[in-house]
């Protein structure tokens, strides 16, 4: 089964969204910083044989608005907000890998009856970190850019299917293949998390929840036991032998996971 394009407008931000159809549970997946709706199509076309799944382009990625004047926490959770709505998915579960994750667990806390459950996959209430601005920044800018083939790319972002999955968000010009967003707007969306931490707004969350993290992820092992101490009905799970993309390098484990936890909630 394929998708099809939707666009959703909320405050003259254009969002484009994957919407892989499909019957029952409405599921909306998000993907983290500098990342593309993309990544997850072989977790959505697994999938939507059962359920309702929607992939977004948050904005400043992708095919969305590139250049967005308002990249805070709270207008991605407003985005998702209006995806939902839009698009009449009735009570979604989000799903988030990364800062993809932590928007839809801003969104659960804010929001308590519009979402039904919650999946934060290597993603957390994290901060405050001041030096992740500047870390992103300095990344990016080590990106070969323009990169003369996505092959090449693929190499450069780390190879195997996390490459080609990243590699997969570029586009291409007429001198080679770019990335579909903003530098400046990356660092920009990072500018809150590097300020605080929003450990208030993971207690709020009052939806059944799954947390996924990768062995050799991000987040650190202080950070999600703390999390455990402070909602200790939360489901977890470490994927062995995975970083911080394991969205993208098993997407099968990930499969079953979110299949046992979406149908646990029936």
């Amino acid at each position: 089964m394929g998708w099809s394009e939707h666009v959703v407008v909320r405050d003259g931000v254009r969002l484009v969204c994957r919407d892989w159809g499909g019957p029952g549970q409405p599921v909306i997946l998000l993907h983290g910083l500098a990342g593309h709706a993309g990544e997850w199509d072989a977790l959505a076309g697994s999938l939507c044989s059962r359920y309702r799944v929607v992939a977004v382009d948050q904005r400043g990625h992708g095919a969305s608005e590139r250049h967005p004047q308002d990249v805070s926490r709270a207008a991605h959770v407003a985005d998702v907000v209006a995806v939902a709505g839009q698009l009449a998915l009735r009570r979604p579960v989000l799903v988030g890998q990364s800062l993809g994750g932590h928007t839809a667990m801003l969104t659960a806390a804010a929001h308590p009856a519009l979402v039904r459950a919650l999946v934060l996959v290597e993603a957390g209430p994290g901060g405050p970190n001041p030096n992740a601005p500047e870390d992103i920044g300095r990344w990016l800018d080590s990106w070969p850019t323009p990169f003369p083939s996505r092959e090449e790319a693929a190499a450069f972002l780390g190879g195997g299917p996390v490459g080609a999955g990243w590699a997969a968000g570029l586009e291409e010009r007429e001198d080679g293949w770019w990335p579909r967003f903003d530098r400046d707007v990356m660092v920009r969306s990072l500018a809150e998390n590097a300020r605080r931490s929003f450990r208030h707004e993971w207690g709020q969350v009052a939806c059944p929840t799954l947390v996924v993290l990768a062995q050799a992820g991000i987040i650190p092992a202080r950070e999600a036991d703390e999390m455990l101490r402070q909602r200790p009905a939360t489901l977890s799970m470490s994927v062995p032998g995975t970083s911080h993309d394991l969205h993208l390098e098993q997407p099968e484990i990930l499969h079953i996971a979110l299949s046992d936890f979406l149908e646990g909630l029936t």
